[in-house]
């Protein structure tokens, strides 16, 4: 199974809703080898079963500097991110930052959360419409996150410009750029808190840098700063907008959260699993061959496990094109699964919750404005979400 089975390049309506192509390749088998704008050869697991087995499976190298034909991007420090990383340089630095990163930790931001989301709807609620992106979905997430790492004064307009060019970018060159951009933000937001270090997670990391045996390097401490700002935002930002869409496009769904918020749980983790923030993960290639399901990958060649085609497989999710609150969505694979399982679950969560119910108490009459046109969605298959979510009440 080495030829190219599916074509993706400009398709005109894959961005907007991939899900019926995903269902198509589903249909005929859980794995597909595939041409997409960004890759001119990858295996697209669009299998439940099969996509978890794979983001599990440490026979998947995540460290592409460990591949041939990588020239040019070696010394970009943000590449120095754990999520690129296999072990032991993956272990190494989840264990540094999970043991600041703490449940505890994240718990105690609760009130504070609370309070950011209220007084974004303070300021959103008097006009009657707005855009929920840039109200309430991009500011809540990106003002915890930079409260919990210490960099409050964060210039956000320029960092949401670098953060979309580098996870949506348009083409490969603006991809560059992008890093290169982000890299040189980030080392100088890591020198000023290295000159003042406060009580917060990035003073903490850099601290260890000096005194820990398991110290990180400059370029990891920059990689760390661009995971934890950019997946600590950009999840969250399209977890909420997507989520209120599928609200707002399912009305029974959205009264029966308005009756009763004890449902609030359940309704965030169906809006992970209908419509999530990621669609793939990012890439893993084969170390040595090795069986998906009944499809045999070569070594070296690039996997990328579709989250959003695994989360509506039928053979786990009945009825999976279907918005229900009150599913049982346990097992999806939103956040990943494995030894990369995204460390920020919890605060997305929180995250979620607190904003969808504040918004629908405070708005309830709160719909989708109708004559915003059609939706600006972001391109590329990593990250799932619109640039705007015009809604009225």
């Amino acid at each position: 199974m080495s030829d190219v089975e599916v074509d993706l390049r400009g398709v005109a309506d894959f961005t907007a809703n991939p899900y019926p192509y995903y269902e198509k390749m589903r249909a005929a088998g859980p794995v597909h080898c595939a041409r997409t704008d960004e890759f001119d050869r990858v295996w697209l697991v669009v299998g439940y079963e099969e996509g978890r087995a794979v983001l599990a499976d440490q026979r998947f190298g995540k460290d592409w500097r460990t591949l041939p034909g990588q020239a040019g991007m070696e010394g970009d420090p943000i590449r120095a991110n754990m999520l690129e990383l296999d072990a032991p340089d993956h272990t190494r630095l989840r264990k540094l930052v999970a043991r600041e990163f703490t449940p505890r930790r994240i718990e105690a931001m609760r009130p504070r959360v609370q309070e950011i989301t209220d007084g974004l709807l303070d300021a959103m609620a008097p006009a009657g419409q707005a855009d929920l992106v840039d109200a309430l979905a991009f500011p809540l997430p990106i003002t915890v996150i930079c409260e919990l790492i210490g960099v409050p004064d964060l210039d956000r307009d320029a960092f949401r410009a670098l953060s979309t060019g580098v996870v949506s970018p348009i083409n490969a060159a603006e991809e560059v750029r992008a890093f290169r951009a982000m890299s040189a933000y980030l080392a100088g937001l890591i020198e000023i808190k290295r000159r003042s270090p406060c009580d917060d997670l990035m003073s903490a990391l850099i601290a260890a840098r000096y005194e820990d045996e398991d110290a990180l390097s400059s370029d990891e401490l920059v990689g760390m700063a661009f995971l934890l700002l950019v997946a600590g935002h950009e999840t969250t930002v399209n977890l909420i907008s997507n989520g209120m869409r599928a609200l707002l496009e399912n009305p029974d769904q959205l009264a029966a959260l308005q009756a009763d918020f004890g449902l609030i749980d359940g309704a965030v983790e169906e809006m992970l699993r209908y419509d999530g923030p990621v669609e793939a993960a990012t890439f893993r290639f084969a170390r040595e061959p090795v069986m998906i399901g009944s499809t045999a990958i070569a070594a070296g060649d690039t996997v990328l496990v579709i989250l959003a085609g695994a989360d509506r497989d039928p053979a786990r999710y009945p009825e999976p094109d279907r918005f229900d609150i009150r599913r049982d969505t346990r097992g999806h694979l939103a956040f990943g699964h494995g030894v990369h399982f995204c460390l920020g679950a919890p605060l997305a969560r929180m995250e979620g919750r607190i904003a969808v119910r504040a918004l629908l108490e405070r708005c309830p009459r709160l719909e989708l404005d109708p004559d915003a046109g059609e939706a600006d969605w972001l391109p590329g298959m990593l990250i799932r979400g619109t640039r705007k979510l015009p809604v009225r009440w």
